[in-house]
């Protein structure tokens, strides 16, 4: 293993690593400080928030600073805000010191996966990108250590936040270790759209580009009642250990991101994404026919495609975006795809999700009481149409790497 490849290995697994850390547990800490939920919901939107400087920030990578020197300068950052949240109870002043964290760590996806692929084949993108899935695993194991070994509150606590500054330090000391990654853009002129990032637009000309954007916002709105409110109806249905629950998702997600390579080859990229979509409407078939047989199992077939939902149609799309972007757009388009799904899809998805489960609750002033079944219904059919939509309207095509 070349140390090249072995670095971006690290910065993947540090960069999911000191975010899974600290947002996961956020929701319990939000209610131990007993925040509102118009206050819990505002601060947990701000990954939503942070997403709308993903294309900005991948601008500067692309015109003006090396890529890892600004996911360097990204991670110094967010780790100063991250440790000024620790320090604070107050609702108001956490979600905005938060919101500026967000800000300045959610244009690290995006910058990162643009740095995996300058140095690697696009197809072996997945293989770099399992090891954000290690680091996610990871972070849940750390807590578990943190509880049994240094006898330590953890979760519900403000604790989280500390180890998430912490280890973006360590992810930007390694950072400076990443192979060179000059702004392929650099000189060049630089109009009023592509100082807000959105160069990217240019290419919504192309009809299948065009179409791949507007269906990755629209799978967001059925994906968000799972990645926001799942835990929600695992609570609902009494289920222990949400948290471990949840994870044998990510854990599957790690052998399905690794097949991912050998299915582009054998199928290309097109049957890849239809892929994900159709394990999509699978996770809410299951909800719904585990709810209608009154049985838990097909509830753990949901969970665990999860990693053939997020591989095969969310990084399977940064692969073609990767090979639709020209060389000085690429961290634009990265960025850019990034706020179209986990910022604005993300964010409409939460509230149509939140809409739709309050609509279905208090049945008959019952208290959370909760008509799961409709919602899974209403969730399989708008994943159904986004499948259907996408294999009618997104067209076949051979695609390769653009050149300035």
């Amino acid at each position: 293993m070349s140390m090249s490849r072995f670095s971006l290995y690290m910065m993947m697994f540090f960069q999911y690593f000191m975010y899974a850390v600290w947002w996961v547990p956020l929701a319990a800490y939000l209610t131990n400080i007993e925040v509102t939920s118009v206050q819990k919901s505002l601060i947990l939107s701000s990954m939503a928030i942070g997403c709308l400087a993903s294309p900005f920030f991948g601008m500067i990578a692309d015109r003006y600073i090396a890529g890892q020197k600004l996911l360097f300068l990204l991670n110094i950052l967010n780790s100063a805000f991250l440790f000024m949240a620790a320090q604070t109870c107050h609702p108001t002043i956490l979600f905005v010191l938060l919101m500026f964290t967000m800000l300045f760590y959610m244009p690290t996806w995006g910058l990162t996966s643009a740095i995996a692929m300058t140095h690697s084949p696009s197809e072996e993108f997945p293989r770099i990108r399992v090891f954000g899935s290690v680091g996610w695993v990871a972070s849940g194991l750390f807590s578990v250590v943190v509880v049994n070994v240094f006898k330590l509150d953890f979760d519900g606590t403000s604790l989280p936040f500390y180890f998430g500054a912490a280890t973006g330090i360590v992810a930007a000391i390694f950072n400076l270790f990443l192979p060179n990654t000059p702004p392929a853009g650099k000189g060049k002129k630089v109009s009023f759209i592509d100082v807000f990032g959105f160069g990217t637009l240019k290419l919504m000309k192309d009809w299948n580009f065009a179409i791949f954007i507007i269906l990755s916002f629209l799978s967001m709105i059925p994906f968000a009642m799972y990645f926001s409110y799942f835990s929600e109806f695992l609570l609902n249905q009494k289920i222990k250990y949400i948290t471990v629950t949840m994870n044998w998702g990510v854990l599957a997600e790690m052998g399905f991101l690794l097949m991912i390579p050998v299915a582009i080859k054998k199928f290309g990229i097109r049957k890849v994404m239809i892929i994900g979509l159709i394990a999509l409407v699978v996770r809410y078939l299951s909800f719904y026919a585990g709810g209608i047989a009154d049985q838990q199992w097909p509830y753990y077939i949901g969970i665990l495609v999860h990693g053939l939902i997020f591989g095969c149609f969310y990084v399977g799309g940064q692969i073609y975006i990767d090979k639709k972007a020209p060389d000085d757009l690429k961290s634009q388009a990265q960025g850019f795809i990034f706020l179209v799904t986990f910022g604005i899809g993300l964010l409409t998805g939460n509230i149509i999700s939140g809409t739709v489960i309050h609509y279905f609750s208090n049945i008959g002033g019952v208290s959370h009481a909760y008509n799961w079944n409709a919602i899974w219904m209403i969730t399989t059919a708008l994943s159904i149409l986004v499948l259907l939509a996408f294999v009618a309207f997104f067209r076949n095509e051979v695609v390769k790497n653009n050149e300035n």
